[in-house]
């Protein structure tokens, strides 16, 4: 294994502000403060290591580098218990670590997770990292430096953590030729053309940094699948990235094009009840695990968005997805089926069809198959209800899909933490087996006893040299792994976390950032999509407002599906009188929904078209409430903005100067999404932009006239 210390390529001393690119994301290692120091290397003497697997290497590396970064000095390896040891491996590796961790702390760590231990033996302060298995010695070390990173005192610790959720992945809309789908960071960071051969140390690094946060998987290739992904020599140069990843305990999906038998294999059919198509997708798994014996299985996207699937011969989602599961079944393989589907033949709200669907096969998908669900039930807006397919499907697992690319959230330029976004998901409330039957708890699998669970992202990273493009966007990918880990850790934990290891430990630091990233996201819905306002981005490359499009082929790419605006109101009316989308929620959970007077203000007009003169509980009418809010939002860029300056001291100067960059940017950007969409509304509403309120710079003619035909990620 290739050990390159990627993260002495930053600077690593004590207090320095030299320049850093981004590229250690949150295992940058750096020196901590000298009092820090002095604790950690009493209770740092030595190291012990038990095996001799390439991901007992790892964990070893991992943690011998990260210490001389850390504490600034060599702890040598020991065979002998000093004080000061600290001694990590399994239970079958050593005798002296099964004699010391009791049968219950161990059975609570179960596969994949660790113990970690204060303990005197022989008289000798030792801190023991524990596990069942390799992996989870490589990730309790990940953790054990974790707690260095961000100062925890660790003279005393008893930590069991085991992860909540069994598939943590990634999915990446990387293409063949490098671009990628929905991607703000460059291009995709698989270099085809080069593997096998050639195997890039940022390979290495990234499965460094997933193992990190506990992400155990990646799907490598876009859902808009191209079958020549399945080919023989890619499927070489796939094997090539799964023995890079294997000593981290990450497992290589792909993504299945539904007629690739036709596309690669000749036939003249892909029906799913064709013999010689069952056939074909059998041999093509037997090919695969002969390169890829822990291979993981397939995502497949179909009939969707153009995308082949078994509805092309009148067959069902369940029919396609158990045809490919009893190819990869014998290899223990998984199927993921994503349930994002609708269709333009389909007159009904595109809120309801994922729902009518998949609800009539619940209970017919095969056993290693899951249905991989969106957050919500349109295409991760700003801010959605939760997807009315989970607690809908109690025989089936539902595996989350959030995205982690901030497609319809400020794409690249805007300073957005998703944490809060995905909790507000997860912490949701289906009432399918009465209160407290949340989403989270049908995503890991204890609400319908579910052994086989997941939980996915769509990833943000690309070739940039800070993987991310936007420095503050690495916090997104490193709460997907946590949150995934353990989705009951808070939205603030993770963010106070990140800071520290992406910056410092520097307290007025971290409470200014963690104020910034904490709010970031309610801004951002409030100068873009304000009181349930959804869809309303440019069509095409989804960047910045464009509510007026009405001209597109598909009604539902139309934003004016969405919003509905017209001289009595605004809104998308899901209720009983309108669409009746809210009837596929529990009756409890519409009730925070159902009448426009009592509706949570946050979805108004996600489930409701009221008149502009509606009046909001603050007593103002619905027109001034959405002046207010598009103006607030703004206002509280320019707050993010004064809060960044005065980090300048303790920020090293590149990573300042781009965040004061892209902050500049995202206030200008901002203001055009509150400009634009005021303008465009009045057209409807008749009613001035009142003082205080800000007037808007241009006519909506202008907005309506910009063009952006090389916008990223399209």
């Amino acid at each position: 294994m290739k050990k390159i210390l990627f993260f002495f390529l930053a600077i690593s001393c004590c207090g320095s502000l030299a320049a850093e690119n981004g590229y250690e994301c949150w295992l940058r290692y750096t020196t901590a403060d000298k009092s820090v120091i002095k604790s950690y290397r009493q209770r740092i003497q030595s190291i012990t290591l038990f095996g001799t697997s390439s991901t007992i290497d790892a964990a070893r590396f991992e943690l011998s580098t990260a210490l001389l970064g850390l504490l600034g000095k060599t702890i040598p390896g020991s065979n002998s218990i000093r004080d000061g040891s600290v001694i990590a491996g399994t239970t079958s590796s050593s005798i002296l670590l099964s004699k010391n961790i009791t049968v219950s702390d161990l059975s609570q760590a179960g596969t994949e997770g660790f113990v970690i231990l204060s303990k005197i033996i022989d008289g000798k302060n030792c801190t023991l990292i524990i596990a069942n298995s390799d992996i989870g010695v490589l990730y309790g070390v990940f953790h054990f430096l974790r707690l260095l990173q961000t100062a925890q005192p660790i003279q005393s610790l008893h930590i069991i953590s085991a992860p909540r959720i069994k598939l943590r992945l990634l999915n990446h809309w990387d293409n063949l030729n490098r671009t990628v789908e929905r991607g703000y960071a460059g291009s995709s960071i698989w270099n085809w053309h080069t593997l096998p051969g050639y195997i890039d140390q940022r390979y290495t690094d990234y499965a460094r940094l997933n193992a990190s946060i506990g992400i155990n998987g990646t799907v490598l290739t876009n859902v808009n699948a191209n079958a020549t992904a399945l080919t023989r020599p890619y499927l070489e140069k796939v094997a090539a990235l799964a023995n890079t990843f294997r000593p981290y305990g990450i497992k290589v999906y792909l993504t299945a094009r539904f007629s690739a038998p036709i596309e690669i294999g000749g036939l003249k059919t892909a029906d799913p009840l064709d013999p010689a198509v069952r056939d074909w997708w059998k041999q093509k798994a037997d090919e695969i695990y002969s390169l890829i014996p822990d291979f993981g299985g397939f995502l497949v996207k179909a009939n969707s968005e153009g995308q082949p699937g078994p509805q092309n011969y009148n067959r069902t989602h369940a029919d396609g997805a158990n045809m490919m599961a009893a190819a990869v079944a014998p290899h223990k393989g998984i199927i993921m089926w994503r349930a994002f589907v609708y269709s333009s033949e389909n007159p009904d709200d595109r809120h309801k069809q994922a729902y009518i669907d998949f609800t009539p096969l619940d209970g017919k998908f095969a056993d290693n198959v899951l249905v991989q669900v969106k957050n919500g039930p349109i295409d991760f807006m700003p801010r959605e209800p939760f997807h009315p397919l989970f607690g809908a499907m109690p025989k089936t697992p539902l595996m989350m899909e959030f995205q982690l690319t901030q497609e319809y959230t400020g794409q690249g330029t805007h300073l957005v933490y998703l944490a809060p976004m995905f909790k507000e998901c997860l912490e949701s409330d289906t009432y399918a087996k009465g209160e407290g039957s949340t989403v989270a708890k049908v995503v890991d699998g204890s609400l319908d006893d579910h052994s086989l669970n997941g939980m996915a992202g769509v990833s943000n990273i690309g070739a940039d040299i800070n993987w991310c493009g936007h420095p503050f966007a690495q916090a997104n990918w490193y709460a997907l792994g946590r949150l995934s880990w353990d989705h009951q850790l808070s939205a603030d934990t993770i963010a106070d976390e990140w800071v520290r290891q992406s910056f410092s430990n520097h307290i007025p630091l971290v409470r200014d950032l963690k104020f910034i990233m904490l709010s970031s996201r309610e801004i951002m819905v409030q100068y873009m999509n304000p009181l349930g306002l959804h869809h309303i981005m440019g069509t095409g490359h989804h960047y910045g407002p464009a509510p007026w499009v009405n001209d597109l082929s598909r009604p539902e790419w139309n934003p004016v599906y969405y919003h509905r605006a017209d001289s009595f109101g605004i809104g998308f009316d899901r209720t009983k009188s309108g669409s009746n989308a809210i009837a596929q929620y529990k009756p409890e959970a519409t009730e925070l929904w159902r009448d426009s007077n009592d509706c949570d203000e946050r979805y108004l007009l996600w489930f409701h078209h009221v008149c502009w003169n509606h009046r909001m509980r603050s007593g103002q009418t619905l027109w001034t409430a959405l002046c207010m809010y598009y103006n607030m939002g703004v206002d509280r860029v320019s707050v993010m903005k004064i809060v960044w300056e005065k980090q300048k001291p303790f920020v090293d100067a590149v990573r300042f100067k781009q965040v004061s960059m892209l902050l500049d940017i995202q206030y200008e950007e901002a203001c055009w999404w509150r400009d634009a969409c005021l303008l465009y509304f009045q057209t409807f509403s008749k009613q001035p932009i009142k003082e205080p309120f800000v007037q808007p710079t241009h006519t909506l003619d202008y907005y309506k006239q910009l063009r952006f035909p090389y916008a990223p990620g399209n």
